[in-house]
């Protein structure tokens, strides 16, 4: 069972759980009205009201797991699972693969699998991104479990404190083996288009990159986001002209023996736990196609 569980302080003797929960825990209006209406709150073993009057020593515990459930049908999709715990789960994606369904892709996303997994392994849960990734690129994705750690993450998210880094390969050698871009990406109101400029009516955009490898003609580049807009790291990179290898939307048309997507794989999440606040440093491996790029760009 996925609890919280906390002592009352004689600073909150006599003082209602609700200013408890919220100012000791952390815990939003919502969570806490959700979990009082389901009777996943208790004090000294035993379930209470929201006007409950507390008193020292006493132990408070909130049950995170919900019934629940989710319009996805769960599918037996093979997931590579970098870090688990009870309440997050950290997966690799492979690249071509949508992240949640939707008009044009209903099956065989990552929500799908995990919804699969979350049942084989008898865990209450449905699918809670914290974060995503284009259908094209691959690598690591946080889902939350319950409710308090997607708006713990959420929060961080906002706050720019989980730290995001890529690696891609570029067309071109970097002017600089390592520098920030600092461009506003704007969309255009064009319908149907995906496609996003560097526009000064866009928002403020910031990519810090570094050189890793130099190639004959490309360099295999790691990015690190201090900003998360759509598109981010292929439109800055694009807009130095250097475009991503693959990448057809702001670069080039490629030989599909090479890479038939854009080369840029989300390897590195680094952010503190939802519960116990211990730093997590996730990484994955470079993915199968890359490595072919990275070798055939080696040889040339």
């Amino acid at each position: 069972m996925s609890t919280i569980k906390k002592v009352v302080s004689k600073e909150f003797e006599g003082r209602k759980i609700r200013e408890f929960l919220k100012e000791e825990l952390g815990l939003s209006s919502r969570l806490i009205r959700s979990a009082s209406i389901d009777k996943r709150i208790f004090v000294d073993n035993k379930s209470v009201k929201m006007n409950y009057i507390l008193k020292s020593n006493e132990k408070v515990l909130i049950d995170l797991v919900k019934e629940e459930t989710q319009n996805i049908d769960p599918e037996n999709i093979p997931i590579d699972i970098i870090y688990e715990d009870e309440d997050i789960i950290v997966v690799n994606k492979s690249p071509n693969m949508v992240v949640h369904p939707t008009k044009r892709y209903q099956s065989g996303t990552l929500a799908n699998a995990l919804m699969y997994y979350f049942k084989e392994s008898n865990q209450k849960c449905i699918v809670r991104l914290v974060s995503r990734l284009d259908m094209d690129t691959s690598g690591l994705i946080i889902v939350a479990k319950n409710q308090y750690a997607h708006m713990e993450l959420s929060k961080e998210m906002t706050l720019n404190n989980i730290e995001k880094r890529y690696l891609t390969v570029v067309h071109g050698h970097m002017a600089k083996e390592e520098g920030t871009i600092d461009l506003p990406i704007y969309r255009p109101e064009e319908e149907g288009t995906i496609r996003r400029v560097i526009d000064e009516r866009g928002q403020r955009s910031i990519t810090h990159y570094k050189v890793i490898e130099r190639f004959k003609d490309s360099d295999l580049v790691e990015c690190l986001l201090e900003t998360g807009r759509t598109h981010q790291i292929r439109v800055h990179l694009s807009s130095l002209g250097h475009p991503i290898w693959g990448d057809t939307l702001y670069g080039n048309e490629e030989d599909g023996e090479i890479i038939s997507r854009q080369a840029l794989h989300a390897y590195g999440l680094d952010f503190k736990s939802p519960r116990t606040k211990k730093e997590l440093k996730l990484r994955a491996n470079i993915p199968e196609d890359i490595a072919k790029l990275i070798e055939y760009l080696k040889e040339k």
